[in-house]
């Protein structure tokens, strides 16, 4: 019995195509998604509902994070997990998935004789000490002759913030 060339030719064939499925599935990651534990690599892009950017980083370094351990918003984690490499995903968090509502016990008014020599002015930051020796850092909202309002809120707390993220790389722990 004689194998025949054609047959040769396709089992060669289903070889090389097995084996490229298998590289590009197991070693290339292509098709692995994003799963809790597994550190990806990200590009975003952050704009308020607006479409203003108040942050990025396409074209800079990626943001590396391990997915599931409270290293970014809950929002942008959540939005990651089943992404494969090179998707690219929009998505739009609330608040309450993002750095939280406004807290209104954290604008105070601070008494102007606190700064002392140094001149307060709207917009500028403040760092105060929390009963748990951590500094936080504030943003003075107003001003009259006696006081300063402080805002102690994270600077996108009460926000919708809308996401483009692409996935760069996933490694699996």
């Amino acid at each position: 019995m004689q194998i025949k060339p054609l047959y040769i030719l396709i089992a060669v064939l289903v070889v090389v195509v097995a084996a490229a499925l298998v590289y590009f599935v197991f070693v290339a990651g292509v098709g692995q998604v994003a799963a809790a534990g597994d550190t990806v690599s990200v590009y975003y892009n952050g704009t308020f509902t607006n479409g203003t950017v108040f942050d990025s980083n396409f074209g800079g370094q990626a943001l590396n994070f391990t997915v599931g351990a409270n290293q970014v918003i809950q929002g942008f984690n959540n939005a990651v997990i089943g992404m494969k490499i090179g998707q690219t995903k929009s998505v739009t968090i609330p608040p309450n998935e993002a750095y939280g509502p406004v807290n209104s016990s954290l604008i105070i008014s601070i008494p102007l004789k606190v700064f002392g020599n140094e001149t307060a002015k709207v917009g500028m930051i403040v760092t105060q000490q929390t009963g748990s020796g951590q500094q936080i850092e504030g943003l003075i909202t107003a001003l009259n002759t006696t006081n300063a309002t402080v805002n102690f809120n994270p600077p996108l707390a009460g926000k919708t913030l809308d996401f483009k993220i692409e996935v760069l790389k996933i490694t699996r722990k």
